[in-house]
């Protein structure tokens, strides 16, 4: 993906959204990649974690905001435990989960789920999807 980078991109409005709600600053991140070394979920990511941080560095949120990773991200901490610079990962990820629910962008509308789902669904499992996809 070729990104052009400008003054107006980096430090935008969003990644401070970001460093205010997740009390992270992602420009400390210095691309090591253990983060998505040890993430569980990565080969199901379009974007791995590293790449996201690298991103929200870059100020290409938008990229961030329109991707599958940060709805595939299952919070398990291990990024977050694996950060030599002690940046919470996953806390960077539920910000920017966070910013599209507030704009109500969340592709989990509960009206939608169809009742065998329902029915078959352990409820925990409901649970989390409606914490972590829903506003």
């Amino acid at each position: 993906m070729a990104y052009k980078i400008t003054g107006k991109n980096i430090k935008d409005d969003i990644v401070e959204k970001v460093e205010e709600i997740s009390g992270q600053n992602v420009f400390e991140c210095y691309q090591c990649g253990n983060c998505s070394a040890g993430c569980p979920v990565v080969d199901y990511m379009d974007i791995a974690p590293h790449q996201i941080m690298r991103l929200a560095q870059l100020g290409a949120t938008e990229e961030i905001l329109n991707c599958e990773t940060i709805w595939i991200c299952s919070a398990c901490l291990q990024c977050s435990t694996r950060c030599p610079k002690g940046i919470d990962v996953a806390k960077v990820m539920e910000a920017f989960r966070t910013i599209n629910l507030r704009k109500r962008l969340a592709p989990l509308n509960p009206d939608e789920i169809a009742e065998k789902d329902l029915k078959e669904l352990p409820p925990i499992a409901l649970v989390g999807a409606f914490r972590k996809m829903t506003g």
